[in-house]
């Protein structure tokens, strides 16, 4: 296949513009995770640049994280989804530090509602007029989206909490500073479904696209605290679980 698109006249180096026709064939899953990509040789070929180019092009990517390269095999996509299983009860960045990952988050809005309106568990023991936090949030891998979480929290449990800024902060580092709190367990339910298009651009993926959504309801020594609701990448997150016989 002839690879169209390179520009020799552009001041661009043709090994970038390799590069970065390399990475948005990964991006749009045309090699995915664990795939093998073509020789040098054949890349050489189908975008008319010399072997040296394509190396250039592929070490980059390697030095990036993306691609792996194996003696004698040759090269790989990295597997860089996040796995989840069995765990202890953790913050996003927790999870994420503990898989080697670098956390970060992003606050797309944060409002006071009321229990009626968000239509929670009646584990939690609300009444329709209690006051929650909103709390929803862009959660990232270095840079790259994974997911977008909402938290609802209860307001009468936790006084000042809505006037917190969490740009920079957080949400389970304060509630144990502030309030004390100590997560004991968490429930969560998996299911599968399309990204939403008001979900799409934020996750950066066309509507549709496959995802994990998660309902997590979370405990402490009083009972309930937290329900959040979330949509996570299906090409960036996967869960593992290990079943044994009784």
């Amino acid at each position: 296949m002839i690879v169209k698109g390179l520009d020799p006249t552009s001041g661009v180096p043709l090994y970038l513009q390799v590069e970065r026709s390399l990475q948005q064939r990964v991006d749009d899953g045309e090699w995915v995770p664990g795939q093998r990509l073509p020789t040098e040789e054949e890349l050489g070929r189908a975008y008319g640049v010399s072997r040296v180019t394509v190396r250039q092009a592929v070490a980059r990517m390697a030095d990036r994280g993306v691609l792996v390269r194996e003696q004698g095999r040759g090269t790989f996509v990295r597997d860089t989804r996040l796995t989840a299983g069995a765990r202890w009860v953790t913050s996003f960045t927790t999870e994420l530090a503990q898989l080697g990952h670098n956390a970060g988050s992003r606050v797309l809005g944060q409002a006071v509602v009321t229990a009626g309106e968000e239509g929670l568990p009646p584990e939690m023991q609300l009444a329709a007029d209690a006051r929650m936090l909103r709390l929803r949030r862009l959660r990232t891998d270095g840079s790259r989206p994974v997911g977008v979480q909402t938290a609802l929290l209860p307001l009468d449990r936790f006084p000042g909490l809505a006037d917190i800024d969490f740009t920079d902060r957080s949400l389970y580092q304060t509630l144990n500073e502030r309030y004390g709190l100590v997560p004991r367990e968490a429930v969560e339910t998996f299911t599968v479904g399309g990204v939403l298009d008001e979900d799409a651009a934020t996750l950066g993926v066309a509507a549709g696209a496959h995802a994990f959504y998660v309902e997590r309801l979370t405990f402490d020594a009083h009972g309930p605290f937290e329900h959040v609701r979330s949509v996570m990448r299906g090409d960036r997150y996967r869960v593992r679980l290990a079943l044994r016989t009784p």
